[in-house]
């Protein structure tokens, strides 16, 4: 088995624990929140809100333009609080993806913890130094960016003071 691999986002939205859920739980706002380079493109019917056991199949173009095909399965959801995502087909040997929230003074913070592992051995660790592990933060970058444009950012303590 290659090394498996973390990666941890936290951010914090002037928002309500509820607005947030209501964005994050729609499968179909997940190409908003991906960087466009990514030709991220859902190929099936999605519900509003995601519910345990839903798949979800989408294409990408990860590296260098080649299109890959992706079948994410929603494994946990706990209303509010948080949901997971995981790896059925698709690029990575394993991909795990917890996103969690909880309100905090001036909205919520949302966390992202992956937990991922590349196939073909030490090839795929060597992609991974020299491409994947940056690409994947970039999408995690390019989230916070995003997301701070849509809700905006939370007031400073100073600011509020």
């Amino acid at each position: 088995m290659s090394p498996v691999h973390r990666i941890e986002a936290t951010q914090v939205l002037p928002i309500t624990l509820e607005e947030a859920w209501a964005f994050f739980s729609d499968p179909r706002n997940l190409g908003r929140i991906t960087p466009p380079e990514l030709d991220f493109r859902i190929t099936c019917e999605l519900p509003e809100r995601m519910v345990p056991g839903m798949i979800i199949t989408y294409t990408l173009r990860p590296l260098f333009g080649i299109p890959v095909g992706w079948v994410t399965e929603i494994t946990h959801v706990q209303e509010g609080v948080r949901f997971v995502d995981e790896q059925r087909a698709g690029p990575y040997q394993m991909w795990h993806h917890e996103h969690s929230f909880a309100a905090v003074p001036g909205g919520v913070e949302i966390r992202d913890v992956v937990h991922y592992s590349l196939p073909f051995g030490p090839l795929g660790e060597f992609a991974h130094a020299l491409l994947v592990g940056a690409k994947v933060r970039g999408i995690f970058a390019y989230r916070r960016i995003v997301l701070r444009e849509r809700f905006g950012s939370p007031m400073s303590a100073e600011a509020a003071s």
